[in-house]
């Protein structure tokens, strides 16, 4: 026994249990609680120590105790292991960050961007949130995302989508399209300025959906609704009828959205088959606003089947990191209308303004 402990030592519990299976060809109900008692003593020790190396860690070394270096010297795979923790934190604070290229660096990357524009064969646009948070419309993953304040236990305020209108990017994009210079557009976003920009539905794979748009999957082909209202407010994951029938065939309708652990199937407004078609012959790639953490999941938009020389150059427009910058031709750290503002002036193209009226 441990003095002072009331539990038997580890090794002679140990040894204790061994006899007692090799015996009955199994653990006694007092081994079984003797082997428990041992583990947990084990873990709760382990625990303290952790605890202990971690504020020795927290020190400075011209702090620390002739005991205290001691005990980080006996403890190096504690300290390893703490050091890796701090290590990885750190990566993640860092990712986290929006970093803000220099204007004239800025200028400099948007010239380079302007020329692979205008030398592309077939150009791809993958759309994220980033580029709708000009309309008051939140993002996920920046400093003030949905992910982000709800990661930091603060609420998220609901807004009505319904007034938003297309921002800057998404009517450079419509401009982009009218002059043949971007050929398809995936998009993230389920806000539906794209097509309130005037993007036609054929240039356009909404990958997660529409909230203005409604379907009937009992007619066929599926018969779209295109509402002015949010058609979401009675639906969610797995749970798609919006309370209204088809004036058609009186069948429940659905809204499009596609929430994370499902999968994306109906032909409208995912439009998969367009997309897939369009990252098959793009030569040229141009991500804005966008995270890549979802999009990155899709290998068919990035061509992988493909060997890596010919893939699609990548271009992407960002504040923060994402897991595709060491696969980019460029990486322009900026605003998506900041960017989009400089690259049509350098293009020589004039950005349309949004009108409500049709």
């Amino acid at each position: 026994m441990r003095p002072g402990c009331g539990l038997p030592c580890e090794a002679e519990a140990e040894a204790r249990v061994s006899r007692g299976a090799m015996a009955a060809g199994g653990l006694s109900r007092s081994e079984r609680k003797a082997a428990e008692r041992v583990r947990r003593l084990r873990e709760e020790q382990q625990r303290d120590r952790l605890r202990q190396v971690s504020r020795i860690l927290r020190k400075a070394a011209v702090e620390r105790s002739a005991e205290e270096v001691r005990l980080l010297a006996e403890s190096g795979d504690l300290v390893t292991e703490l050091q890796g923790r701090s290590r990885r934190r750190e990566g993640l604070k860092r990712r986290q960050e929006e970093v803000c290229d220099d204007p004239e660096e800025l200028r400099g990357k948007v010239r380079e961007l302007a020329s692979a524009i205008r030398n592309a064969k077939y150009l791809v646009v993958y759309t994220g949130a980033g580029i709708s948070t000009a309309a008051s419309i939140p993002d996920y993953r920046g400093p003030n995302g949905v992910w982000t304040l709800l990661q930091k236990g603060r609420s998220v305020s609901a807004a009505d989508l319904s007034e938003a209108e297309p921002t800057l990017t998404h009517m450079s994009i419509t401009r982009l399209h009218e002059q043949k210079l971007v050929q398809h557009v995936v998009s993230q976003n389920c806000d539906g300025l794209h097509l309130r920009s005037g993007l036609p539905r054929t240039a356009i794979s909404e990958l997660h959906g529409n909230m203005y748009i409604e379907v009937c999957t009992s007619c066929v082909p599926n018969r779209e609704y295109v509402r002015v209202f949010d058609v979401t407010e009675r639906t969610a994951l797995h749970r798609h009828q919006t309370g209204r029938t088809c004036h058609k065939c009186g069948a429940q309708l659905r809204d499009t959205i596609v929430h994370f652990g499902e999968r994306g199937t109906l032909g409208q407004p995912l439009n998969w088959e367009a997309a897939t078609e369009a990252a098959s012959r793009a030569d040229t790639i141009l991500c804005l606003g966008s995270s890549l953490k979802v999009l990155k999941k899709y290998p068919r938009l990035w061509c992988m089947t493909k060997p890596p020389s010919r893939r699609p150059k990548l271009y992407i427009v960002n504040l923060q990191w994402t897991p595709k910058d060491d696969w980019a031709a460029l990486k322009l750290h900026g605003k998506c209308d900041d960017v989009m503002r400089l690259l049509m002036a350098e293009l020589g193209l004039e950005i349309p303004a949004y009108s409500r009226v049709l």
